[in-house]
């Protein structure tokens, strides 16, 4: 019986893992592809890039490519389906993230950074009050882009601020609607121009690249604030600046960026923008139960079993 090989594209802690009785041999992925002779899983992470080079590169006896994270953009669909491998996510971080959200909602809002800058600086004195005045959050309207676990998760959290919940997607979901009390809007420019603070919770894919352009970002209130916990480039981050920079906007939270881990210069100049580095899913609790995941998924692969979280490559 042949031992079944696990391929790790970076050092994560894994316990000693067994599949149908057998140790799994863990191999860490360093370059050379001569590693993955006899392998049927190959472990990435979000931060993992595997194209169709890439793909091309490793042998047939890999069968299953299991990511760490709930989107998988790192990843070539069509050319890891067109070579038979199949592809897991891990699907457990929508309340972390959804957390994180709403903090960067209101941390932008009232104008955290800029405050907090200005305290740490000094100036605060008994003749000189705050002068960075923020916005009201509570009771506002609240545009979810994207309307799955992470998107619905931010509108329960939206309820108890009395906020007004909108959202856009490729398609209504009547009875999360019902659920949450939102209304759908099959546009995104009028949600955008509708919304007091935007959420970008959606999948990053050719179609939602850039969905928040200059176009879009016009569309929004002059006085709205635009949070990003999903995938970087959905924003076009040089139009962000540039909106920014002409007063458009009151104010954005990031935890997500086009480039990362570069950070547009830009958007580190700005008082008014609230950054993070991606942290949507860093919490001790959020990454056992990713780590959990990834390892059913692993686990069934070597036996046989059903998959638990198979992305759908269309």
């Amino acid at each position: 019986m042949t031992r079944p090989v696990l391929v790790m594209m970076r050092p994560l802690p894994l316990p000693l893992l067994r599949a149908n009785g057998e140790e799994i041999e863990v191999r860490q992925f360093q370059g050379d592809f001569s590693l993955f002779e006899g392998a049927t899983v190959l472990c990435s992470t979000a931060l993992d890039r595997v194209d169709a080079d890439f793909i091309a590169a490793i042998p047939d006896s890999v069968k299953l490519i299991a990511n760490m994270g709930t989107g998988y953009d790192n990843i070539d669909l069509v050319a890891a389906t067109a070579k038979g491998i199949k592809i897991t996510n891990t699907p457990v971080v929508a309340e972390d993230t959804a957390d994180l959200a709403f903090l960067l909602i209101l941390a932008s809002a009232r104008q955290l950074t800029a405050n907090q800058k200005f305290l740490r600086a000094g100036h605060w004195t008994s003749t000189q009050p705050a002068t960075h005045i923020g916005k009201t959050a509570h009771g506002t309207t609240l545009g979810i882009v994207g309307f799955g676990q992470i998107g619905q998760a931010v509108a329960r959290r939206a309820k108890g601020f009395n906020m007004n919940v909108i959202y856009h997607g490729p398609r209504r979901k009547p009875a999360a609607e019902k659920l949450l009390d939102a209304t759908y809007f099959e546009t995104l420019e009028e949600m955008l121009a509708t919304a007091d603070i935007v959420s970008l919770n959606c999948a990053l894919t050719a179609q939602t690249k850039h969905i928040i352009n200059a176009q879009m970002l016009s569309a929004m209130k002059s006085d709205a604030v635009l949070v990003n916990t999903g995938r970087g480039a959905l924003i076009d981050e040089a139009a962000l600046v540039d909106a920014m920079n002409a007063g458009h906007l009151s104010a954005a939270g990031l935890d997500v960026f086009e480039y990362e881990p570069d950070i547009h210069p830009g958007l580190l100049e700005l008082n008014n923008v609230t950054l993070a580095p991606h942290i949507g899913a860093a919490t001790a609790q959020c990454h056992e139960a990713i780590g959990a995941c990834a390892i059913e998924n692993i686990l069934a692969q070597f036996e046989g079993r059903e998959l638990i979280s198979c992305v759908d490559p269309q």
